[in-house]
């Protein structure tokens, strides 16, 4: 039997989806990477297409991808706060770093950047597989005299400049006490330009309280800020499908990043192409759900259309 040209063109697309899925919203194709949690917050990693449920605004999606593998590039961006509110737990930060990119990059297939954010962004280590140029990048870390935290422009200028680009699986670990103060970005931009690179934002609350205990007139102003700052760490993840983890005695650094690697490990891949044509330069809202009663599936809110 001949294949025509079209048949021809097909199957070549089918065959390159199989292999990698695209993730990109310049395309007709939308990847979401989705984490699947029980209600006892257990990873649960035997479900099949068939249990999930995708719509676009509100309107059924057909799955012409999935898989459970996580075995796609994985690229990943710590995004590190170094403002004056971070002294005192800049170092425990990095010591963790360490230890988690060391157990989560496969040399031969990731890849990682470092970034800090104070007065400034300035990427330390741009992409690299080299857990040594990792390590030495981590080692720069200071924290400047002067006081400026630009949390929402290093989010915005990392999603543009390092991940877009990017193909497989992409994720920020963002460490901050999330109080943004003079960013030329809102948090709207940097959510709207962590969706545009398809990345998955994993915000870890870290600041150290103990200036209640010295400065306690200005405790009812810095509660106002810190109830701010862990509004926006909490919308970050939601928003682009990450999640949301505050350091605490309980709740080690150590802990959440075991929690990241695991997560990172069990993920699905479901992908669909829109069924609506009429939605280019708009935001589309995704709902992904399960029809399994009790699971909490966590994916990223919508996307651009292009």
């Amino acid at each position: 039997m001949r294949l025509n040209r079209r048949d021809l063109i097909l199957g070549v697309a089918v065959r390159a989806l199989a292999q990698q899925p695209i993730f990109s919203t310049q395309v007709k194709v939308v990847t979401l990477l989705a984490t699947v949690h029980d209600g006892d917050g257990a990873i649960v990693t035997n479900l099949n297409p068939e249990d999930f449920v995708v719509e676009e605004d509100g309107v059924p999606q057909t799955i012409r991808y999935f898989s459970r593998e996580s075995d796609l590039p994985l690229t990943l961006g710590l995004l590190v706060d170094t403002s004056r509110s971070q002294v005192g737990v800049l170092e425990p930060e990095r010591r963790a770093s360490y230890r988690f990119l060391d157990q989560v990059l496969r040399e031969d297939k990731d890849q990682a950047f470092i970034a800090h954010f104070d007065i400034e962004v300035e990427i330390l280590q741009d992409l690299t597989p080299s857990r040594t140029r990792l390590a030495t990048a981590l080692d720069k870390l200071t924290i400047p005299r002067r006081a400026s935290t630009l949390l929402y422009q290093a989010v915005r200028d990392c999603s543009e400049g390092q991940m877009k680009r990017q193909q497989g699986r992409k994720a920020f670990i963002l460490l901050s006490d999330g109080v943004d103060v003079h960013s030329k970005a809102t948090i709207v931009t940097a959510i709207e330009y962590a969706q545009r690179a398809d990345t998955i934002i994993y915000s870890i609350l870290f600041a150290k309280k103990s200036w209640l205990a010295y400065y306690p007139s200005t405790a009812p102003i810095m509660a106002a800020y810190s109830a701010r700052g862990k509004h926006a760490m909490q919308r970050l993840a939601r928003e682009t499908g990450g999640t949301y983890y505050e350091v605490s005695k309980r709740n080690s650094i150590e802990r959440i990043y075991a929690s990241i690697e695991e997560q990172l490990r069990n993920q699905y891949s479901i992908g669909y192409t829109p069924e609506r044509k009429d939605a280019g330069g708009r935001y589309c809202q995704i709902r992904l759900t399960t029809r399994r009663p009790g699971l909490i599936v966590q994916t990223r809110a919508g996307y651009y259309a292009e």
